[in-house]
């Protein structure tokens, strides 16, 4: 059980403290409710551009990294399609470098042509380094854009083309700050060896101040129904076909959510694995094949991911693969397959306790859903997942109407 403590500053910061007096250390986590759906579809890739310009300096510190180092800490940030999340691990007793440091760059970050172009060519270069030039580097552009049509899911958080990036301009950039980062729009977690009454303290001296910014009003264009399977041939210089079919499912607070992660593991996760067994082993076509979800804030994506290999015909493998999810919504799995996946979430959530940075940053996720004690509901979420309840979502999810599939390959098959 994480205990914790939460409260709201005037300026609408939510706040989560969680004291655990067995760490030296102290794990501070901001996140902003701010993602790449948040983008103008014609303006793309701005909230991970802005990751990175968050580190570039504010107005009081220039260099984000080196009072961190010195203060004998390390920190990191990461953005996805959701949310934008800044994270912080020191020693107690410099827990108020943290709070200074992330409290002056909500305030006032500094903003310069010179730093903007620099992040802008960092950015511009991991395009292309991740994207542009490494093999199946862009498959989720395809992905995201044949599976969505309507909502700001159609494209990957780094941006849909590397244009969008290199034309953003100052004014736009303060634009995005001055909407999405401000106390309102965020929550900070400290988790570690901390004494309630102090923290609170600091937290209020270091964030009480900030003007709270007005809470950004979401109006997403929202995902229709799909209603017949969509199939999408790309070509490009790789050497074996990759084959992948998205279905639609639901969004990450949904009570379906947990059937349908639980469902992906007891397709591939492990050697013992339906996928693993019944196409890897013994049918001898694929090099590589899994499931997974994408655990979107709004409704997202169960995916089958898969390489071939030479000479195989995709028909076939779809058709096997599509065997194997008939067999589960004709007649079900058993309790050994659905104990085997339920431990081995129930025993990568006790996992993901013990570090005070995971739980820093879990806090942080479990109260953008709705209230971070969600946290100690996890593990009876997936322990009362039933047989019945799997079977009935493979039903609900997986039919062919439902499916966008994507077969990526060289380009001589096209």
């Amino acid at each position: 059980m994480i205990h914790c403590k939460k409260y709201y500053l005037d300026n609408g910061l939510r706040v989560v403290l969680h004291q655990d007096k067995s760490s030296p250390l102290v794990a501070v986590n901001l996140l902003y409710d701010v993602g790449s759906k948040d983008e103008d579809p014609e303006h793309t890739g701005f909230a991970h551009l802005f990751e990175h310009l968050m580190f570039s300096g504010s107005k009081h510190i220039p260099d984000f990294d080196t009072p961190i180092q010195m203060a004998g800490g390390e920190n990191n940030a990461y953005t996805n399609a959701d949310i934008t999340n800044y994270y912080n691990i020191v020693p107690a007793n410099n827990l108020e470098t943290v709070l200074w440091l992330e409290s002056d760059r909500m305030k006032d970050l500094a903003f310069n042509e010179k730093g903007l172009a620099i992040q802008k060519k960092v950015v511009l270069e991991e395009f292309n380094e991740t994207c542009l030039n490494q093999p199946y580097g862009d498959v989720w552009h395809h992905i995201s854009a044949l599976s969505y049509q309507e909502h700001p899911y159609n494209w990957p958080t780094i941006g849909k083309v590397p244009e969008h990036i290199d034309q953003i301009n100052m004014q736009e950039v303060r634009s995005f700050y001055n909407k999405f980062y401000a106390p309102s729009n965020a929550i900070l977690v400290l988790a570690g060896n901390i004494e309630f009454a102090d923290v609170m303290g600091l937290v209020h001296k270091w964030f009480g101040d900030i003007a709270p910014g007005v809470k950004p009003e979401r109006k997403l264009k929202q995902e229709p129904k799909q209603t017949q399977q969509r199939y999408q041939v790309v070509g490009s210089d790789v050497s074996a076909t990759a084959l992948y079919m998205s279905y639609h499912m639901c969004a990450r607070n949904h009570p379906d959510f947990y059937a349908s992660d639980l469902l992906s593991d007891i397709l591939s996760n492990g050697r013992s694995s339906r996928f693993f067994q019944k196409l890897y082993k013994k049918e001898k076509i694929f090099s590589y094949v899994d499931a997974y979800i994408t655990a979107y804030l709004d409704p997202g994506l169960f995916v089958i991911d898969s390489k071939l290999l030479e000479d195989t015909d995709v028909n076939i493998a779809i058709e096997k693969i599509k065997d194997q999810l008939e067999d589960i919504k004709l007649n079900g799995i058993t309790i050994e397959e659905l104990e085997k996946v339920k431990n081995k979430n129930i025993s990568s959530l006790h996992y993901s306790e013990v570090s005070i940075l995971n739980k820093a940053i879990n806090l942080a996720y479990y109260e953008l859903l709705g209230d971070a004690e969600l946290i100690n509901q996890q593990e009876s979420f997936y322990t009362r997942t039933t047989l019945e309840e799997i079977k009935d979502l493979a039903n609900k999810l997986l039919s062919d109407d439902n499916c966008s599939i994507l077969v990526y390959g060289p380009k001589v098959m096209v």
